[in-house]
């Protein structure tokens, strides 16, 4: 993938943009007393210098304005609130070092928090106007292909599909391939590149051999033309790739994922968290008082319901419902099924607008579910699909959730079927494979829509 960053003029205006709007915030918190300077002026401006020193050295080794030509918008969102966030602690430490406090307790967040959108937005808006910029065909990268067949065909379709990306085939060299679709052989390739603006070249592994792209990278360096290698790495495509090196020793690792990135997990904890809160400050409080008042009007026993469930790497935990059956001994045992006559009259209300699950934002909390996530199931109906579905156990890659991506494509309820297992097993990976933090935000609106509708395998 493309790793050229923005122009530098473009990198320097969204920097500036930064920078402005930041101290902008801090001094509108000052001069409308939300901060209180102690012991001296001068200390605030101490305190400010500090605060843009420090952006800098967040930005030294966070580089949130390195972005790929091919960045998914999830990305960008991830790098620039890991480097909000870091800032953010740094600048509470610093409130303490210099005897700042605050009149408000919130006021340190408001400002990060309108800090972190304004900076989305910022960035945003630039990625939308270059990727207008680069369809009228300006910022173009030319690109020549090393290698003729499915893989070249395929990259080239690709950068003809996105034409936002800016990329344009100049031709593809081949001693193999038809002359119509080469401009000639691989010694052919050397005096194209020199006679004209080449900026990427693409080898394809299949079609030339290892000396050959050794010997094009070797004389690429000295051009300073960067060099991509093509291979054929679909058959992996259950799980991410990821090159990784032991000393000058390339290794694939096949088993990489989005959230195996310290700073999507930070940010998939922190949204989490963060979003529970508000759920129990705004409305669990009173929500949970009624639907538990409705429980023990409705029937005898607990109001709520635990279950063993498994969580990720397998690990079980204690999964928290509201209660939606009479006390019965095959809770654990027996899924509910349609008309089932152990759900009760509050039960089945519940189990139709999946109230019932809300008592999990407790396990979001112990850090044992998130937000979003393949749904956990009972330890019983884990065993029953174990050996009938392949790589079944890969679904608990990452923490279960509360939602998914297979409740809101229609796969909630019961599973008994092989096939509505496989279904949602599907989809399950799929999520894993593709999270992104917009891709949770999507999942989260598609949830409380869907609850409006009339689901008919809410039972």
């Amino acid at each position: 993938m493309q790793e050229r960053v923005f122009p530098r003029t473009i990198k320097l205006i969204v920097f500036l943009g930064d920078l402005f709007f930041l101290n902008a915030l801090f001094l509108g918190l000052y001069m409308t007393g939300h901060l209180v300077i102690h012991p001296a002026e001068l200390s605030w401006f101490l305190f400010l210098g500090f605060a843009n020193v420090s952006w800098l050295m967040v930005l030294f080794y966070t580089n949130p304005y390195k972005i790929i030509r091919m960045a998914k918008t999830g990305r960008v969102v991830s790098e620039i609130t890991f480097a909000v966030f870091q800032h953010f602690l740094i600048t509470a430490a610093l409130l303490l070092v210099l005897e700042i406090k605050q009149v408000h307790p919130w006021s340190l967040a408001v400002v990060y928090f309108t800090f972190l959108m304004v900076a989305l937005v910022w960035r945003l808006i630039f990625i939308v106007w270059l990727r207008l910029y680069r369809q009228r065909g300006k910022d173009i990268q030319h690109v020549a292909v090393l290698g003729y067949g499915t893989l070249a065909i395929q990259l080239q379709r690709f950068f003809m599909r996105h034409p936002e990306y800016g990329y344009r085939v100049s031709g593809f060299f081949d001693v193999q391939g038809k002359p119509e679709k080469k401009l000639g052989s691989i010694s052919d390739f050397y005096q194209h590149v020199t006679e004209n603006k080449i900026d990427e070249v693409y080898c394809c592994v299949p079609y030339v051999s290892y000396i050959q792209v050794k010997d094009v990278i070797a004389w690429c360096e000295d051009k300073f033309i960067k060099v991509k290698v093509l291979n054929e790495f679909r058959a992996f495509s259950l799980k991410g790739v990821e090159l990784e090196h032991y000393d000058n020793l390339p290794i694939l690792n096949v088993i990489a994922l989005p959230l195996d990135d310290k700073r999507n997990q930070l940010l998939k904890r922190l949204f989490d968290v963060v979003f529970a809160a508000l759920f129990f400050i705004t409305v669990g409080w009173w929500l949970f008082a009624l639907i538990a008042l409705a429980i023990k009007l409705d029937s005898k026993g607990p109001v709520f319901f635990r279950q063993i469930r498994a969580g990720k790497n397998n690990t079980r935990f204690n999964c928290f419902k509201f209660r939606t059956m009479v006390v019965n001994d095959q809770a654990d045992s027996l899924q509910a099924t349609r008309s089932d006559p152990r759900i009760t009259r509050v039960g089945s209300f519940l189990r139709k607008t999946s109230l019932d699950e809300l008592p999990q934002f407790f396990n979001v909390l112990l850090g044992d579910m998130s937000i979003v996530g393949p749904r956990p199931h009972p330890i019983l109906l884990n065993e029953k699909f174990l050996d009938r579905i392949a790589k079944f156990m890969a679904r608990h890659s990452v923490k279960p959730g509360i939602t998914g991506l297979a409740q809101v494509r229609g796969y909630r309820g019961e599973t008994q079927r092989l096939q509505d297992m496989k279904g949602r097993f599907r989809l399950d990976v799929f999520y894993i494979e593709n999270w992104s933090f917009i891709f949770d935000l999507k999942i989260i609106i598609a949830t409380v829509t869907g609850l409006l509708a009339d689901n008919e395998k809410a039972y």
